[in-house]
């Protein structure tokens, strides 16, 4: 059942480690890597997209990116799939699926593919009215670049690179965003369950395609981002949200430990974002951050009220902040992120890591 529900930019991947001075350089052992999901992961797909407002490729976004360039990364530099990547071996994620398309998809494929779109989700409605790229679309353009891989190197050692392949996927928060701003009344637990049944139609769409190392990154406390705490007269986490994220977390947990089971071969990561994100807002000061509350570049109360644009409110001291815009993580945090994810303990990321699940 890969069907459907709505809207939104999206929530965050953050953070918990002290491990963010750690070196991340490239190197030629690095895995080949395919990312998917939302604008948490999105590197520029949403730039190629003439039809949809969702995307990031207008200053201040970008500001702390190499030139000051605004790429269509949701963010003042790198984003998580960035530093991901980086840690893996890559200089940065790969590039999206759009522009190798454009620059000549065998040629430049064989370091892997960013598929991410921002506001996309697990199921189809999710974003449909934003002309992004859903995730069921964002599977069908693996599927070519398989084809295409499959031309140049052959049917056998396409197969083999992708078993070593890592396949990460940052999706879900869209979907939950939709849930509330459609005023949905689906049963929450009914809800969820629709949710998983997307996510198991995709994950096994790519493992019949010849995946197996799946890094999933699970939601964040959505309800606490600057977006959703303006519907909070104190400012506080919109907790109703925060419920439907744990919920989604645990129900996530059970469908991976079902599917390694049942899908011979597969292996998986499973980051806990939410654990990760409220560590990072209730020990703020160990991590050196001041602001976990509302966004560096915006406008408004806790400068939730607008995107991110030329024309919005920006603060000079970014890695203070926990977020960027309304939505999603700074630069800063989106390191502290990967590096948890990569290398964090069986609290953060289960049943093993990110750097165990590239070396396995």
């Amino acid at each position: 059942m890969c069907s459907a529900f709505f809207y939104a930019l999206v929530g965050t991947i953050f953070v918990i480690s002290k491990c963010c001075d750690a070196t991340i350089e490239s190197n030629n052992t690095a895995p080949v890597l395919f990312i998917f999901g939302d604008s948490t992961a999105d590197v520029g797909t949403n730039s190629f997209l003439p039809k949809t407002k969702i995307r990031a490729n207008v200053p201040f976004n970008g500001i702390d990116f190499p030139n000051s360039r605004a790429t269509g990364r949701f963010s003042n530099g790198f984003n998580s799939a960035d530093f991901l990547a980086k840690l893996m071996g890559h200089k940065r994620s790969p590039q999206p699926y759009l522009f190798l398309l454009k620059a000549g998809l065998r040629k430049k494929m064989f370091r892997g593919v960013n598929f991410a779109s921002g506001g996309a989700g697990l199921l189809d409605v999710t974003g449909k009215d934003l002309k992004i790229v859903p995730m069921s679309k964002q599977v069908k353009q693996f599927k070519t670049v398989l084809s295409n891989l499959k031309v140049v190197k052959g049917r056998h050692e396409a197969k083999k690179i992708i078993r070593k392949s890592v396949f990460a996927i940052s999706v879900g928060s869209n979907d939950i965003f939709g849930y509330f701003k459609n005023q949905s009344t689906v049963d929450p637990t009914i809800f969820i369950e629709s949710l998983m049944e997307a996510y198991q139609c995709h994950i096994e769409s790519l493992y019949h395609l010849g995946a197996r190392k799946f890094g999933i990154i699970g939601i964040p406390p959505i309800g606490c981002c600057p977006s959703q705490r303006i519907h909070n007269t104190t400012g506080g986490c919109f907790e109703i949200e925060n419920t439907f994220a744990r919920a989604f977390h645990s129900s996530l947990d059970a469908l991976l430990n079902k599917l390694s089971c049942e899908l011979n071969g597969m292996k998986y990561s499973h980051g806990n974002s939410y654990e990760m994100t409220m560590n990072v807002i209730n020990h703020a000061e160990q991590f050196n951050l001041t602001y976990v509350d509302r966004a560096c570049c915006g406008k408004g109360w806790l400068r939730a009220e607008d995107t991110c644009n030329p024309h919005a409110e920006l603060c000079t001291n970014r890695n203070n902040y926990l977020f960027w815009d309304l939505f999603h993580p700074t630069q800063y945090a989106s390191k502290l992120a990967a590096v948890t994810l990569y290398n964090g303990g069986p609290e953060f990321v289960a049943p093993i890591n990110f750097a165990q699940l590239v070396a396995s």
